[in-house]
């Protein structure tokens, strides 16, 4: 090499060097995402901005990546009255933290460490996987990611492991899989629901909450897997629940949150996946499990209203 291109490329080194710009290996070059919040207004920033820092500082992530309506300007604050009940519907920070290879803490166990720590107004809902299944979901373009991927916001990039390429679906690929899901999830809702009308009728109260809350599991993982494609490995419904009220205010104001009381009623169900079946002070009254029951037929309804637009949407 003359020493015309050794200089050349020392030069070009120490630029980037100066820079701080991630050095990858191999053929695959980095996916780039947005990194601008400019869109958010100034105490939104910040706050993204602190979340950001307590995440990297309690997780040391490969990746941050906000998602869903704060990254695309379509978040919502607001609080409104409906027949004398006040409600309060605050869009979520959703973020996709990617962690680093080697790392083997659970997913859950890190996913709880952030959420624990980032306790703001606007509630903070996490997703964490490792940078591997990340780019092993998009290079089979599982649409949840390859959205991500398309309209997310880098907040935090360490810049040792580059995102792959995402693979897009078909229309008819992703009704396809939508359709399958729903399908699935729903029927298998309305048979849980329907068993606990018959425990409710014959007075076997704990059986029919863990009913329920089987039918709400399959209700909030039908929305997401239909909109997204994206399955949670959790039974935990105030987690599904925080997932799925991007996609509608109406399925939030089903467990509003806005009182003592609503939140006892989805304590209960929430309560109804272990607590029903192997506490012997878990208690539900008649009145609570009828509410219930109404509650969720009411989300039910809801969801397949919603989960029917959006696979009739894959054809426009």
């Amino acid at each position: 090499m003359s020493t015309r291109h050794t200089d050349i490329a020392a030069a070009a080194a120490d630029l980037q060097d100066s820079l701080l710009l991630p050095t990858f290996t191999g053929q695959q070059m980095p996916v780039q995402l947005n990194h601008s919040l400019a869109h958010l207004p100034d105490y939104k920033q910040a706050q993204l901005r602190d979340i950001s820092a307590i995440i990297q500082q309690a997780v040391n992530p490969e990746k941050i990546i906000l998602f869903g309506s704060h990254a695309t300007g379509r978040w919502v604050e607001h609080r409104y009255a409906e027949q004398g009940t006040v409600y309060e519907y605050i869009s979520d920070y959703d973020l996709l933290v990617i962690t680093r290879p080697g790392d083997t803490r659970p997913d859950y166990e890190v996913q709880d460490l952030i959420e624990n720590r980032c306790v703001y107004k606007t509630p903070v809902t996490v997703i964490v996987h490792d940078i591997d299944f990340v780019n092993k979901m998009l290079s089979e373009g599982q649409y949840f990611f390859t959205d991500i991927e398309q309209e997310g916001i880098m907040l935090y990039d360490a810049g040792t492991q580059p995102l792959a390429e995402r693979r897009p679906l078909s229309p008819q690929e992703a009704k396809a899989i939508a359709q399958e899901y729903f399908d699935e999830l729903i029927t298998g809702a309305r048979e849980f629901y329907t068993s606990a009308k018959l425990n409710f009728d014959i007075g076997q109260n704990k059986v029919a909450v863990f009913n329920l809350h089987q039918a709400t599991e399959r209700i909030y993982n039908a929305i997401i897997l239909v909109h997204t494609g994206y399955k949670p490995k959790t039974h935990n419904l105030d987690k599904l629940k925080r997932l799925c009220k991007r996609f509608s205010e109406a399925l939030d104001a089903v467990f509003p949150n806005n009182s003592a009381a609503e939140k006892h009623l989805f304590d209960l169900l929430k309560r109804g996946y272990i607590d029903a079946r192997y506490k012997k002070d878990y208690a539900i009254s008649q009145q609570e499990l009828a509410l219930l029951i109404e509650r969720v037929a009411r989300l039910q309804s809801i969801a397949a209203d919603l989960c029917t637009q959006k696979i009739a949407g894959f054809d426009t």
